[in-house]
């Protein structure tokens, strides 16, 4: 088994160590925040991943991994180093390197006399990153030294990533030698899956790649089911007529308020900018993106027109992280929607099962929390359905008819069958479908039934 450092106990770094100590190795997790290290030594995991903190207590009950601040100590005993510090987007669109630059000087200096060791690069970075921190170890490595650096990109979904870990689709491994494939393919040996093995440089392309094609499904079907909601059709039977196509599939072809989180908005961009960079005009993911900005105002401008106006009227928001599963606010969809109901007047209620402290930490006071779903829905105008958390979907609609001022439920997550919906007497919006068994003008996706 390896002696492992995991730089960085963000999303990626933490969930890394944890399941890498999970598979018997003796893993170090090292980060600058001093407040974060001493929770977490203390069995404190601080963002919500279902299963992280028993993964993460139990591997600490095992000796198999530990937190410090220590990176010089840590990096010294470590035959392979991850990187997996944070890459946010720069204001001119590329990939902001800083930390992982930093952490590249922090493994050249901290190496010992004649060691031997592997550097991975497992942050989402751009093409060349790895030659970059090659480049940056190379001037300030202790004489005798020996580092090669290896590009092992992460596909982990928040809400899901032990299993995704765990149970990968593919191992990816961008490598410089033979012998450091060797070594991550010992490494990984446990996890039966695919091991792709190829240059630096492709294997950096080949994450990109997979979330840009991702949101690319999700911006689609969004546009597509603007076209449903003007001709009249059902968007999901449409996905699923089209994608039981083995050539297409049904995943990420769920309309909505659009993609969000740490890495499609960031990724997509920054690929963007790599094309252009190059000179090639990347008439895609421009696309993409413009259709992601644009679905949120579009859900906003919907909710008006059936209110009539949106100043001073109560709006019950179920849902502000980025998705089920997580507290993750990162260019939340719904927290967008927030931002467009609050600029055309609205008093914005809302819920989340586990966002709420994150939210907070982004939207200040602008807006009322509540605990319980059923408070924030009491005398409100509207009902709206961000996230489609488990919680929602079981939602006792009668109760919610009753509490509300209101009758206007706005489903931006599809997650309710239309006909229970309007059997409550509310008055329903979706994305892209229509209410079966109405009767309507082609075109119109609001149906109302009188209790």
């Amino acid at each position: 088994m390896k002696k492992i450092a995991v730089i960085g106990t963000g999303y990626v770094g933490l969930v890394t160590g944890a399941c890498l100590a999970e598979l018997g190795n003796t893993t170090i997790c090292i980060d600058t925040d001093a407040d974060k290290i001493e929770a977490l030594q203390s069995g404190i995991v601080p963002f919500f991943e279902p299963g992280l903190q028993e993964l993460v207590a139990r591997n600490q009950r095992s000796d198999r991994i530990s937190f410090t601040v220590d990176a010089a100590e840590a990096i010294s005993k470590s035959e392979i180093i991850f990187i997996a510090v944070g890459t946010p987007m720069g204001e001119d669109g590329h990939a902001d390197l800083q930390y992982v630059r930093s952490a590249a000087r922090t493994i050249a200096t901290s190496l010992n006399t004649g060691s031997r060791a592997i550097v991975v690069n497992k942050s989402t970075v751009p093409v060349e990153t790895g030659d970059l921190v090659s480049a940056i170890i190379r001037e300030s490595l202790t004489d005798g030294c020996s580092v090669s650096v290896v590009s092992n990109p992460e596909f982990l979904r928040e809400g899901n990533a032990i299993a995704d870990f765990m149970s990968p689709d593919r191992i990816v491994l961008g490598v410089y030698d033979d012998e450091s494939a060797a070594v991550m393919r010992e490494l990984y040996a446990p996890l039966v899956a695919p091991i792709i093995v190829t240059d630096v440089r492709t294997a950096e392309m080949i994450k990109y790649t997979a979330n840009a094609f991702l949101a690319t499904k999700i911006s689609f079907i969004n546009e597509i089911a603007r076209v449903c909601e003007k001709v009249g059709a059902d968007v999901k039977d449409v996905v699923l007529g089209a994608g039981t196509d083995k050539r297409i599939g049904t995943a990420f072809m769920n309309p909505g308020l659009g993609f969000g989180g740490s890495c499609f908005p960031k990724d997509v961009t920054a690929l963007a900018s790599i094309a252009q960079k190059y000179g090639v005009t990347p008439t895609v993911l421009e696309a993409v993106l413009q259709v992601n900005l644009e679905q949120v105002q579009l859900c906003a401008e919907r909710l008006e027109g059936a209110l009539e106006t949106l100043e001073g009227r109560r709006i019950a928001l179920l849902g502000l992280a980025f998705k089920p599963n997580t507290d993750d606010v990162r260019e939340s969809p719904a927290i967008k929607l927030v931002q467009a109901l609050l600029d055309r007047g609205a008093q914005v209620h809302a819920h989340d099962p586990e966002a709420i402290a994150t939210a907070r930490q982004m939207l200040g006071d602008s807006i009322t929390y509540h605990s319980n779903v059923y408070e924030s829905l009491k005398d409100a105008d509207a009902m709206v359905v961000a996230t489609d958390w488990n919680e929602y979907k079981q939602l006792d609609l009668d109760l919610a008819a009753r509490v509300l001022r209101g009758n206007v439920l706005f489903d931006t997550r599809n997650i309710y069958d239309p006909r229970v919906v309007l059997e409550q007497g509310f008055h329903y919006l979706s994305v892209g479908r229509v209410a079966y068994g109405a009767t309507a003008p082609v075109g119109q996706l609001v149906y109302e039934i009188k209790k």
